[in-house]
């Protein structure tokens, strides 16, 4: 956690744990941590170097911590300064990069990306830099991202950020995606499924968006991967439209309890597990509980009482039992 600000982890624990323990001796320390006497000791030297703790002066040798505000106080306010430097540059550059852009009318509405790389370090800008929300068309095909590369979308879904993504049903055949797609849902991402896309597409928060220059044909011939990113509020919107268009006539996926994906019913009539959790929901049981009796994770069992509602045209859980007696849909 204090890396960031110059403190290595080893010496962080230590510092931490004369943190809970009090004034104590290296032994004491190196016993609660199960390090070695000497390392312990390395790693106070380090810390009193630092002026993080000090030893005592009774007989027991004992070290004491200086009080965090006073330990980290310094390196924060160098780090705050060193963070507002570092934006007044970027902001200098930003409007330098304007005036030079503006010789040139609206070039910088639209710029084109060349290559592989260039792309894959695009996209991960684009998600590293995303504040609320992405929403993704992923295909079939082959994509410039690698398959392990997952550290942007970690980090943006660490910081809040939601993301929609809409994936073409062929790529639920390559080995790796359900891994994928239970590490997506497992962080709460909305993914849903069709069985073609028009293209691939990413948009980061309403404003930028990028996508594929040429034609899946030029691309399967062998030339080299294009990519535009597009800043025009207009053709944003445009693909904005499209990708609603595309994710309202997708079906959603869903995490199991056992880590299966699955895709909710194309059907608007409940299917058989509808019919069971619905007896299930009637006899009073919580949904956690009817996830543990089907074998469903909990957001499944929430998701699909969801649907129900809107297929019922209703907005209670009890007139969900209502409509789903009416309907033959459970018995008396």
């Amino acid at each position: 956690m204090l890396h960031s600000i110059g403190l290595p982890q080893e010496e962080e624990r230590v510092y931490r744990a004369l943190v809970r323990l009090g004034s104590t001796t290296g032994p004491e320390v190196a016993r609660q941590l199960g390090l070695g006497r000497r390392e312990t000791a390395q790693l106070l030297d380090a810390l009193e170097n630092r002026g993080m703790i000090s030893r005592g002066t009774g007989a027991d040798g004992g070290y004491a911590v200086t009080p965090p505000t006073l330990a980290f106080g310094p390196a924060l306010t160098a780090g705050r300064h060193a963070l507002e430097q570092a934006e007044a540059a970027v902001a200098a550059l930003t409007e330098e990069y304007r005036r030079g852009a503006a010789g040139q009318g609206r070039a910088d509405l639209l710029e084109v990306v060349t290559g592989g790389e260039a792309i894959r370090h695009r996209f991960e800008q684009m998600q590293y830099g995303a504040q609320r929300e992405l929403h993704t068309l992923v295909t079939a095909e082959p994509s410039v991202v690698r398959e392990d590369e997952h550290q942007a979308e970690e980090h943006a879904t660490v910081r809040g950020v939601r993301y929609q993504v809409v994936l073409e049903q062929a790529a639920l055949e390559r080995p790796s995606t359900t891994a994928e797609l239970s590490a997506a849902l497992g962080r709460t991402q909305l993914v849903r499924v069709v069985e073609r896309l028009p293209c691939k597409l990413v948009v980061a928060d309403r404003s930028v968006a990028l996508m594929p220059l040429l034609g899946k044909d030029v691309e399967t011939a062998g030339s080299e991967p294009a990519a535009v990113v597009v800043r025009a509020p207009g053709m944003v919107e445009a693909l904005l439209s499209l990708f609603a268009s595309v994710w309202d006539t997708a079906r959603p996926l869903l995490l199991s309890a056992s880590g299966t994906v699955e895709a909710e019913p194309q059907t608007e009539d409940p299917d058989e597990t509808d019919l069971l959790l619905l007896s299930l929901m009637l006899t009073g049981l919580t949904d956690r509980a009817v996830a543990v009796r089907l074998g469903l994770g909990l957001r499944t069992v929430q998701r699909r009482v969801q649907r129900l509602m809107e297929v019922s045209e209703v907005t209670t859980r009890m007139q969900l039992g209502w409509h789903a007696f009416e309907r033959g849909w459970v018995r008396r």
